[in-house]
């Protein structure tokens, strides 16, 4: 366990990362003693400086909850992060690659809820029924952690490495499609790059909803109304450099695109 000051003090420098896009050296080599609790403190105190310089949280992510992302970066149980308005990114306007530092991309199938969910003893039939719709989605991911040299408490620090997001336009009702077996395909500049599908995601994205309701509420947060949830990647994670032109086409759920400059 780390003292608050440390804990400002690790706050501090991966906002500046962020800001001066120079990483830093794992949070973990220099605090080998840092836990689960440090780390999503860490992330709450530049979440909360963000919100009172104008940012609104919109919705949470969940990482590495597919096995494919825990053996990519070694690590054995999901974490999640805050989406903010202001890391949206839009899908007819190219992403200055240059404003992250080791961009990536993510395939994902996004949660909108039209209720709030509860919390330490949410269910999937709480998401289901909180569910106004599936959409397909994008996360763009960066670490401020050089090289994604990271362990889990880096990564839970850094907000769950998660940099931006971006839907597509399809809403889907949960009654109309199996969840569990949406077929994923991500291309770049037209080839095929990576191909997954939902049950990947701890083998139903909404079991990843359901943990992430009930782990927020362990830290005062909760999944509201008019969220958005990622509930994590369908597929490994694909390196965004400039001149990329992604397209993630989704069995019954439409497409979403995304380019970077």
């Amino acid at each position: 366990m780390l003292s608050s000051e440390v804990r400002e003090q690790l706050a501090a420098d991966l906002a500046q990362a962020e800001r001066s896009r120079e990483p830093i050296a794992p949070l973990t080599d220099a605090h080998p003693d840092i836990d689960v609790v440090d780390a999503y403190e860490i992330q709450l105190i530049n979440i909360r400086q963000k919100v009172a310089e104008g940012a609104r949280v919109v919705g949470h992510k969940v990482g590495l909850s597919s096995e494919a992302m825990q053996k990519m970066m070694n690590v054995d149980e999901p974490d999640y992060g805050h989406l903010l308005d202001d890391m949206q990114v839009f899908q007819d306007v190219p992403v200055k690659a240059g404003r992250y530092l080791y961009p990536r991309v993510e395939v994902e199938v996004g949660f909108v809820l039209a209720d709030d969910l509860p919390g330490a003893g949410c269910t999937e039939d709480d998401v289901l029924a909180a569910t106004a719709a599936f959409c397909p989605a994008i996360e763009l991911i960066d670490t401020r952690i050089t090289n994604w040299q990271i362990k889990l408490c880096d990564t839970i620090a850094d907000n769950a490495s998660s940099a931006g997001w971006v839907l597509g336009e399809a809403r889907v009702s949960p009654k109309d499609v199996n969840i569990r077996a949406i077929d994923a395909v991500l291309s770049n500049n037209g080839e095929v790059v990576a191909e997954g599908r939902s049950d990947a995601v701890l083998g139903n994205p909404v079991t990843a909803v359901a943990w992430l309701a009930r782990k927020v509420d362990q830290f005062g947060v909760r999944l509201k109304a008019g969220d958005i949830v990622l509930p994590g990647s369908c597929t490994r994670a694909i390196d965004a450099p400039p001149g990329s032109h992604f397209v993630a086409e989704f069995s019954g759920l439409g497409s979403v695109q995304l380019s970077f400059e």
